[in-house]
């Protein structure tokens, strides 16, 4: 007979997450895991199958609390350019006060592409997530005069996309919120 799990499925994922995040996939060892979790290595392959398990739901729950919030601020019905303003201003706030660690998956990104394709379905889905939520909001603002016509929202998103890719590396070289916020405002010129 089975045995029952004896841990809180969900603390383990986010202790491995806070894990991964600092040390990376390839020097997190299962041993290192099991240390920092508390838990048996039977237990950990039993409920994540293996290291590789354990790093994808890490980087879903990465996804779905942190990456997830920040995404909401768009929705808040403030002016559009805020909505943003504030969006990548938290993502950034994410990475720097995590110990200038970056961003868990800009960091996956980095240490697993391209030969790593279940990491890079799961990143694509995450970038491909925010690009649509900034283009309703860029589309919104279009509709409302907020933006001028000669900007095409989607392109728009993309930029800002990759503008905070670059930004959230440049947060593991400059933790620094005042050194790195002015560079929001720079880039929501374009919006103008």
């Amino acid at each position: 007979m089975a045995r029952t799990r004896e841990f809180d499925t969900e603390a383990v994922v986010s202790r491995a997450m806070e894990l991964f995040w600092t040390r990376g996939y390839e020097a997190t060892s299962v041993r290192d895991l099991t240390a920092h979790l508390g838990i048996g290595q039977g237990s950990l392959y039993a409920a994540f199958g293996d290291k590789d398990g354990l790093y994808r739901a890490a980087l879903e729950h990465y996804r779905a609390t942190l990456a997830a919030a920040a995404l909401r601020s768009l929705d808040e019905g403030a002016d559009t350019r805020s909505a943003i303003r504030t969006m990548l201003v938290e993502r950034i706030r994410i990475a720097v006060d995590h110990g200038g660690r970056g961003c868990l998956l800009v960091n996956a990104a980095c240490e697993r592409l391209p030969d790593d394709r279940a990491t890079g379905r799961l990143v694509r889905d995450v970038l491909s997530a925010s690009q649509e939520a900034l283009t309703d909001a860029l589309r919104t603002a279009a509709e409302r005069g907020e933006l001028a016509p000669r900007h095409d929202p989607y392109t728009l998103a993309a930029f800002l996309v990759t503008f905070l890719n670059g930004l959230l590396v440049s947060s593991k070289i400059t933790p620094d919120i005042r050194a790195l916020e002015p560079l929001v405002d720079v880039a929501l010129t374009v919006l103008d």
